[in-house]
């Protein structure tokens, strides 16, 4: 089945048709899994996850990661004599990483001097240039650091700015949201993912309701500010990025950090699948929608693999 949504203000440049960027053109088309131990509890409604470590960057991330730089290129923003620069809690990061290392690009990032260890090695193998930033002040601090440098010397840097890049969400609009229909031969009835810069979220939460207007959209948020779950942002107290649609959503719930890694454990030792806590949050989320319902599909984004995370000391409790 062949998907093709109207195109937003921007189309996506999608990497397939850049023969020279053969790791790039890998990018998108992952596999939706099905949660056999999770469906099993909520039957006959059914929980699907889609396997973003897939990509080669390891992560969603690289959807919107690519389709910025490309379009930085496409509108002669980003040139030769620039680097990257953004604002990361990991996972954009890692995908700025590679996709600049294909395409020639050096990368500067502003991350939070708490980031883990596996993930600043990773950064750090693709040859980026990273500044630390005050870890109490989190992604927020990260981004004010990244927009002051950007500020400082304009002229130096190409700043994608994930927070407020179109691209970011026209990505998933234009890949993420028709992969999901035709996987569920469009038998999705609801949709859940956490909220970060919100591009994952907003851009499929668009292309699904597009291909299927009545599609249940439910987004979620860490329960408070002091959590662990890479990549998400506690909105109320913290920078809502531009890109967000606060009116997509049917409704809003919040997760904690716990049962985001009890839900983590859980995977790995009952249906052998090892993913983050991000995704553990998604899938968490998704159990207690699903768990709500007579009959019905639900889909979220398993952001990545555990393995950036396996030196984190949750892995130690009972699942």
């Amino acid at each position: 089945m062949s998907i093709t949504l109207p195109s937003p203000p921007r189309e996506v440049r999608l990497a397939g048709d850049r023969p020279d960027s053969d790791v790039l053109s890998r990018i998108g088309d992952t596999p939706l899994f099905e949660l056999k131990s999770l469906s099993a509890q909520v039957a006959p409604v059914r929980i699907f996850g889609k396997a973003e470590w897939y990509n080669p960057g390891g992560s969603v991330k690289d959807r919107p990661a690519l389709n910025m730089i490309l379009r930085g290129i496409e509108d002669g923003v980003l040139t030769r004599e620039k680097r990257i620069l953004d604002a990361t809690s990991g996972n954009t990061g890692i995908a700025y990483a590679m996709v600049g290392a294909a395409l020639g690009y050096g990368v500067t990032l502003a991350v939070p001097r708490n980031l883990g260890q596996l993930h600043r090695r990773i950064l750090e193998a693709y040859g980026a240039e990273l500044v630390f930033t005050d870890p109490h002040k989190g992604s927020d601090g990260a981004i004010e650091k990244a927009m002051t440098m950007h500020d400082a010397e304009p002229g130096r840097w190409f700043y994608p700015n994930q927070y407020g890049n179109d691209a970011n969400w026209q990505a998933h609009y234009q890949t993420t949201a028709p992969e999901i229909f035709r996987q569920t031969e469009g038998a999705v009835t609801h949709f859940v993912a956490g909220l970060g810069t919100s591009g994952t979220f907003v851009g499929t939460g668009r292309g699904l309701r597009v291909l299927k207007p009545d599609v249940r959209l439910v987004r979620f948020e860490p329960d408070s500010p002091m959590h662990g779950l890479e990549g998400m942002k506690h909105y109320p107290t913290s920078i809502v990025p531009s890109i967000f649609d606060p009116d997509l959503a049917d409704e809003t719930r919040s997760v904690s950090t716990e049962d985001a890694q009890a839900m983590v454990r859980h995977l790995a030792r009952h249906d052998g699948i090892l993913i983050g806590p991000s995704a553990g949050a998604n899938l968490w989320c998704a159990l207690q929608v699903a768990r709500e319902l007579k009959e019905g599909v639900v889909v979220t984004i398993l952001c990545d693999s555990a393995h950036k995370y396996l030196d984190h000391e949750f892995w130690k409790e009972e699942a």
